[in-house]
């Protein structure tokens, strides 16, 4: 099954929304789990070819998935919230709800980055260091073919 494609950006934007939303009723280790995973998506954002990057952001989504379901279980009140608590309570549960759907994304764009095939294929323009070739050096051998090197 082909999956829509979906910018890594949006979903760092809805669930940002939806964390900030959610912070309204939830305090402590609530956003401090969701913000700090987002900002790891921030930087899988900045390093489009980077498989760490992508991996830490989706393992942390799906580490967030059960502690969110923990924080809102434990805080969550049945009486007593107001209208402003009961809408950022939804938009936590929302957030919960769309996370295991962001996953299946990001897993899709983790596999695009070279994820689950083994090492890494960086699709960079540098030469890596351990590269079997060597650098063509043009002051190497002018020695050898009859220049000799100018005093000053």
């Amino acid at each position: 099954m082909e999956l829509p494609a979906v910018n890594l950006k949006m979903i760092l934007l809805v669930h940002w929304l939806l964390t900030t939303w959610g912070c309204i009723t939830f305090s402590g280790p609530y956003p401090w789990a969701n913000f700090t995973i987002l900002a790891v998506g921030v930087w899988a954002v900045a390093q489009r070819d980077s498989v760490d990057a992508i991996s830490l952001f989706l393992g942390g989504l799906a580490a967030t998935i059960f502690l969110d379901i923990v924080h809102i279980s434990v805080f969550y009140q049945q009486a007593g919230f107001t209208d402003t608590q009961r809408f950022g309570a939804g938009m936590a549960i929302l957030s919960l709800l769309l996370k295991p759907l962001s996953c299946c994304f990001v897993c899709h764009m983790y596999r695009e980055r070279g994820g689950f095939l083994g090492p890494s294929q960086e699709r960079s323009d540098y030469q890596t260091i351990d590269s079997p070739e060597a650098p063509t050096d043009p002051f190497v051998g002018s020695e050898g073919r009859g220049h000799s090197p100018q005093g000053y």
